[in-house]
């Protein structure tokens, strides 16, 4: 296991939560044997030198974890975030350093949702000018008329978890519901919740009367509302962003709102938090702002603290990462079914990488019986992972598919019904560039035991692990003992010997799998490799 996976035990673990979190997340470490450190309102200066020497980090949206924060984590395995968006956390960082990156998707989803509808009341009613009225002293309805929701066409940009919520509640109020979401618009299905429509980005945008926001700020969705996506929209459209700042073009919203396209907007995120008293959405009375109050309920901040101080005890624990945004998913259940294959195909791997002459370009694995399943997700990542500690050092699963696109290393992956003999079987085929150079591993795993039963054409039966020496010679009476004895004279014993032709029987060489105590040295190498009866020597390293 490398650093970021391997496990702890609680009274070794070093956490920081760096943001208030419900007391219930204390609470549920101290029950699993951790004794977290808090440490709120940390300058990024200050996190720098405060993040040496802890294994996870903990934080709300208060909190960045930069590039700088990240650098300086000398002992970083995991970073939590209590809530959904990660974009306080350098996720590309984390990852080239194989730190994993969880967040907690479920436990403001209602609140969430509830929040965007109470500002969808609120925007058709002018409830926030109303109130700043009132309390200034005037009583007066002028310039307030609103319009009711009942039989107005609501838009929903992101059917997730939250988009769901607020899309059913809003059908509750006897709006009609329609919604875009680019994952669900390109498979075809139909839509997750009865009565709702799934349409194209553009007729959503020209249609609508009301248009709330649940999509992620990523590269592709930044400026997702931009000036021109304004302008289209229907005249005296109302928009709703409870997601992430950076989903519209502010300005060009100012602009629209001063000319009366747009009639209000109610948000409760901003490109910049908070903003400035210059900034040109403050000070109106057809905006409401809130001070990003998303998951800020009771029910949500409970709900998160447990999740995260959960996740975060299962992976140094456990080695189980849920939520993670930077690694696949795997239940702690199919993990400790597929353990033994994971070891295995890091075994795999790493041996594959090792036979070659040149470095391996491209891994095509091949999963038979019921590990198709159970570990299709998890396995080929396990293969990669140990090919690529053969090129370079420091990967780890987190990382390894990032490190792959940077060496030009491809995975592919693939299942066949047919598992022969076994009843599973992990298969890889290992290229060089262009495919000059190719070699085929097999293994399986009885019991809890790994086994190679496969290499190229040759059928055998060899553990992976420790020193192995292959020899490619000439078919003929004396070669083994003629190594034997160069191998006794150094003092390394055989523990195991594996001896073939393969299916392709050449009568006139061999190959040799002689599995060792200890690594032999150079000239006891040299030594072997100068019988007259010897082509190639081969030493690997499991």
């Amino acid at each position: 296991m490398t650093p970021s996976t391997q496990l702890l035990h609680p009274a070794e673990a070093r956490i920081l939560i760096c943001d208030e979190l419900a007391p219930t997340a204390i609470e549920s470490f101290r029950e699993r044997g951790f004794e977290p450190e808090v440490c709120l309102g940390l300058s990024e200066d200050q996190l720098v030198e405060k993040i040496i020497g802890f294994h996870a980090a903990i934080v709300r949206s208060a909190t960045k974890i930069t590039r700088r924060v990240l650098e300086a984590a000398d002992e970083l395995r995991v970073v939590g975030r209590a809530g959904v968006g990660v974009d306080n956390v350098d996720c590309e960082i984390a990852t080239q350093k194989g730190i994993v990156v969880m967040n907690t998707p479920t436990g403001n989803t209602t609140t969430t949702g509830e929040l965007a509808v109470a500002l969808i009341c609120s925007l058709a009613r002018h409830i926030g000018a109303a109130d700043r009225r009132v309390q200034g002293g005037t009583w007066g309805k002028k310039g307030l008329m609103g319009t009711e929701l009942t039989g107005k066409r609501l838009g929903v940009i992101g059917l997730g978890r939250i988009g769901r919520v607020v899309a059913e509640r809003c059908q509750g109020l006897k709006m009609e519901v329609i919604a875009h979401d680019p994952y669900l618009q390109g498979t075809g299905a139909s839509s997750p919740i009865e009565g709702v429509k799934l349409v194209d980005l553009d007729e959503l945008i020209t249609t609508c009367d009301f248009i709330s926001l649940h999509v992620p700020l990523l590269d592709s969705t930044r400026n997702l509302l931009s000036r021109e996506r304004l302008e289209s929209m229907r005249p005296g459209v109302r928009i709703i962003n409870a997601a992430r700042g950076g989903l519209i073009d502010e300005e060009a919203l100012a602009e629209l709102l001063d000319s009366g396209h747009i009639a209000g907007a109610a948000l409760d995120v901003l490109a910049q938090e908070p903003p400035g008293s210059d900034h040109p959405l403050v000070g109106r009375d057809n905006v409401i702002l809130t001070p990003h109050l998303g998951a800020s309920s009771h029910e949500a901040q409970f709900n998160v603290a447990v999740d995260i101080a959960r996740q975060i005890a299962d992976f140094l624990i456990e080695g189980v990462a849920h939520n993670a945004v930077n690694a696949p998913a795997v239940s702690a259940s199919t993990l400790q079914k597929i353990a033994p294959y994971v070891m295995l195909g890091e075994k795999i791997g790493s041996f594959l990488a090792q036979c070659m002459d040149e470095p391996v370009r491209k891994l095509e694995v091949t999963l038979s019986g019921r590990v198709v399943s159970e570990g299709a997700s998890y396995l080929p990542l396990s293969i990669l992972v140990g090919a690529l500690r053969q090129i370079v050092g420091g990967v780890n699963y987190v990382n390894a598919p990032l490190i792959a696109k940077e060496h030009g290393v491809r995975l592919l992956e693939g299942s066949e019904d047919e598992s022969y003999a076994f009843q599973d079987l992990i298969k890889v085929r290992g290229s060089s560039r262009g495919g000059e150079e190719s070699h085929v591993v097999s293994g399986t795993v009885f019991g809890s035991s790994s086994r190679l039963v496969r290499v190229n054409d040759l059928h055998l039966d060899l553990e992976p692990r420790g020193s192995i020496l292959i020899t490619t010679h000439n078919d003929q009476p004396g070669v083994i003992g003629g190594i034997g004895s160069i191998l006794g004279s150094a003092g390394i014993n055989i523990h195991r010997m594996e001896l073939g032709a393969g299916e392709q029987r050449n009568t006139e060489r061999a190959q040799a799998f002689l599995s060792l105590d200890q690594p032999p040295d150079d000239e006891t190498l040299k030594a072997i490799s100068e019988l007259t009866a010897i082509e190639r020597t081969r030493l690997i390293e499991l």
